[in-house]
């Protein structure tokens, strides 16, 4: 079950204010890791909202060190180089190519025609980069979760195998319910070894789960109530996400 009595919810009054938030959020988070612990890292997620949050980021980076911090991504769409659909390439248009980033520090998931053609060597591959960063510290620093209309993050959806995995921290997903159906994807385990978590939701079509989610479902159920920080959990929403929750006046 969700741990989500502790939840921080937010609601604003429309996208922009929205995604200005969790934009701000972002810088928040990344500055003051990086004056504790010298370094950050932040697992990204795709989408509309997503990346509207990096291009804000992008022009209001407040005191962020660029050449301290590590990118990972919640999920990766399995295609090849160059597919507009990748996450990967999305961050980097919207963000990463425009600031100084250390190369090495940016650790994408394969692509379907680089060195790890099978999703499953792919995932081993991405993994292996994810257990070096948390032994090394400990935990990610922010993950950024949008959500499906179902409660699905990251490439968790409902009552699936990967929604399920209890141990390892990366899976590959060879039927997603959603186009493409192969996708790399962190699991609930891997959000819950992240110091704070972000999630940046709006729209009508996702408030039942909204309010599930928070209310303390089943992740299998919906994946989102899974989705819970070592330190923090925020929802980032608009009103009409918002709008199946019972807030006090």
């Amino acid at each position: 079950m969700s741990e989500s009595a502790s939840d921080t919810v937010e609601v604003h009054v429309d996208t922009e204010s929205l995604v200005a938030s969790a934009a701000a959020r972002f810088v928040e988070v990344v500055v003051a890791a990086q004056a504790e612990r010298g370094s950050a890292s932040v697992v990204l997620t795709g989408g509309g909202t997503g990346i509207g949050l990096l291009e804000l980021v992008r022009k209001s980076p407040g005191d962020i060190d660029w050449s301290a911090i590590d990118f990972f991504w919640g999920d990766e769409r399995f295609v090849p180089a160059g597919d507009p659909e990748r996450n990967d390439l999305q961050a980097r248009q919207a963000l990463l190519d425009h600031v100084p980033v250390d190369p090495a520090r940016v650790h994408p998931v394969a692509t379907s025609d680089g060195e790890y053609p099978d999703p499953v060597e792919a995932a081993a591959e991405y993994s292996a980069a994810v257990h070096a960063h948390l032994a090394e510290h400990g935990a990610f620093d922010l993950h950024l979760l949008g959500m499906g209309g179902e409660g699905h993050v990251n490439s968790l959806f409902p009552h699936t195998d990967a929604v399920r995995e209890e141990h390892e921290l990366v899976v590959a997903v060879t039927n997603s319910p959603k186009p493409p159906p192969v996708r790399v994807t962190l699991t609930i385990p891997a959000i819950r070894r992240a110091r704070h978590v972000v999630l940046v939701v709006g729209g009508a079509a996702k408030a039942d789960a909204v309010a599930a989610a928070i209310s303390g479902a089943d992740p299998v159920d919906i994946p989102a109530a899974g989705a819970v920080g070592l330190e923090s959990t925020t929802w980032l929403l608009d009103q009409d996400a918002a709008s199946s929750l019972q807030l006090p006046d």
